[in-house]
């Protein structure tokens, strides 16, 4: 029975409002996780995105073509239950940010890491209180503790929701300030993610193209967007 797969079975999709948030229902049965929790959201906004993913299935479901809906299982099975295990992993970015190391060289490249990511650390000394030390080479950098608990304090504070969002905004970029950035509003994210893309992008002008990697690029760059909307709708309460 391995290659069992879900059909659809129903013609209706509606957003219903429970428990403080809103559901999902199905000719009026609501959607459950895979855990069988109930599917609940904190806003009609991605509540609308759910159903709409369940209202383009075709004859099978495929959660593949319906990233919404996975995110908030993984939101109400996962991460809800680990907040602050997932919270504590990706705070721990802030002690190996990429904006941090610099290559020693070429100058040309040098000179873009500064161009791009001195900005945004200063954004983050200046208006998150957690100025960050920058070194060349991939020795490990110690960073100043006030920062590294001031950047803790920033992920601990959102929803199992946002952290689901915001965990693949670090997990893509490598940098857990371009996706503060990005949350904040500092920074839109494509342009976060040219920026976490500055040391790859300047490979590619002087070697040329991998088409395998740029395939893995584009997976991760779609992620990322993704991730930006699916935190985008769950903050927005309209």
């Amino acid at each position: 029975m391995s290659d069992w797969t879900a059909r659809r079975f129903w013609t209706d999709v509606t957003v219903t409002e429970a428990n403080g948030g809103f559901g999902i229902a199905l000719d009026g049965r609501a959607v459950k996780t895979p855990a069988k929790a109930a599917l609940i959201v904190p806003t009609r906004a991605l509540a609308e995105q759910i159903a709409a993913e369940w209202g383009a299935v075709g004859k099978v479901v495929n959660p593949e073509n319906m990233p919404f809906t996975r995110s908030a299982n993984a939101a109400i099975d996962k991460v809800a239950a680990k907040h602050t295990e997932v919270a504590h992993l990706l705070a721990e970015y802030g002690g190996s940010d990429l904006l941090c190391y610099r290559a020693e060289s070429p100058a040309e490249l040098v000179a873009l890491q500064i161009a791009g990511w001195d900005p945004v650390l200063q954004w983050a000394a200046d208006d998150l209180g957690a100025p960050l030390i920058t070194g060349q080479g991939i020795l490990p950098i110690a960073q100043p503790q006030s920062s590294l608990d001031r950047l803790a304090e920033m992920v601990a504070q959102q929803d199992a929701f946002s952290l689901t969002g915001f965990h693949d905004l670090v997990a893509m970029s490598g940098s857990l300030i371009l996706a503060l950035a990005v949350m904040r509003g500092r920074l839109a994210p494509n342009e976060a993610w040219d920026l976490s893309r500055i040391d790859e992008d300047w490979q590619i002008s002087q070697w040329g193209d991998d088409d395998e990697a740029l395939a893995v690029a584009s997976r991760k760059r779609a992620a990322f967007m993704h991730a930006d909307s699916f935190c985008r709708l769950a903050i927005n309460a309209g």
